[in-house]
């Protein structure tokens, strides 16, 4: 009797630092994909010395269609997206494997737990359920400029939810949050314009103050410290960026920004 497949995929770009933690997470996958968008550094070799198939696509035109690509390299019954900057901790692995036995039809969400400046942010709560694991068949393509969205062949189809957390280095050092920042301020603009809305400094301060109170009070990331501050300002800053770009940036705005 056959049984289902697991394929695990990762998106990279310039990730030899972090890529082994990931890849070491994945190795209980019947098959892991990476899938580069042109990396000048060991990503490439370190990637299959963990044993991956590696695809390069460096013609980059965004998140969905460096998902889709590797969807479409994908010979797993079930599809895992993880990214270079997460870790799949023990007890979400022994979930997912069930899943996975099981043949179970649906849609598996996850959650992160967030690692910040050298810190988890352990008081900090109620992330988003961020749907991550697929059955194959079922997923058609990722659409959207940032924060991608799955298109399913059956929208009806029942959501779970994962139990055990991802472990999600978000922001490890003020120079690379500073580079993040720049990324997804000017693709959540792109977003934004594509979708007809407008921009301009006090709405910029605004959303930036409401998502800063959010997360830093309501979440409580002021109990992890130093860290915490810095995780939520960074969020608050991308926030304001976006929507001063979407009015000063706005006929410049694309949707192929690199870090």
């Amino acid at each position: 009797m056959t049984h289902p497949r697991l394929t695990i995929g990762v998106l990279t770009l310039n990730e030899e630092q972090r890529l082994p933690a990931c890849l070491r997470s994945t190795a209980f996958a019947d098959e892991v994909i990476v899938v580069d968008s042109g990396s000048t550094d060991r990503t490439l070799e370190i990637a299959r010395g963990f044993g991956a198939t590696v695809h390069v696509h460096a013609d980059w035109q965004g998140f969905a269609a460096q998902r889709n690509r590797l969807l479409r390299h994908a010979t797993g019954d079930y599809v895992f997206f993880v990214d270079a900057d997460e870790q799949i901790t023990p007890e979400l692995r022994a979930e997912v494997e069930a899943v996975v036995r099981s043949g179970a039809q649906g849609v598996w969400t996850v959650r992160w737990r967030v690692v910040a400046f050298g810190r988890e942010l352990r008081h900090f709560g109620g992330q988003a359920a961020i749907p991550r694991l697929f059955r194959r068949d079922q997923l058609v393509e990722f659409t959207g400029i940032v924060h991608e969205h799955a298109e399913l062949r059956d929208p009806r189809s029942p959501v779970h939810h994962l139990r055990g957390p991802l472990l999600h280095h978000s922001r490890e050092t003020v120079h690379a949050s500073l580079r993040k920042l720049t990324q997804y301020s000017m693709l959540g603009a792109a977003k934004r314009l594509a979708a007809g809305k407008r921009g301009g400094v006090l709405r910029g301060c605004a959303s930036a103050t409401t998502i800063f109170c959010k997360l830093y009070l309501v979440r409580r990331a002021f109990l992890d410290g130093g860290p915490g501050f810095l995780f939520c300002f960074f969020i608050a800053l991308e926030c304001f960026f976006r929507y001063a770009a979407l009015a000063y940036d706005r006929d410049q705005l694309a949707a192929d920004v690199r870090r």
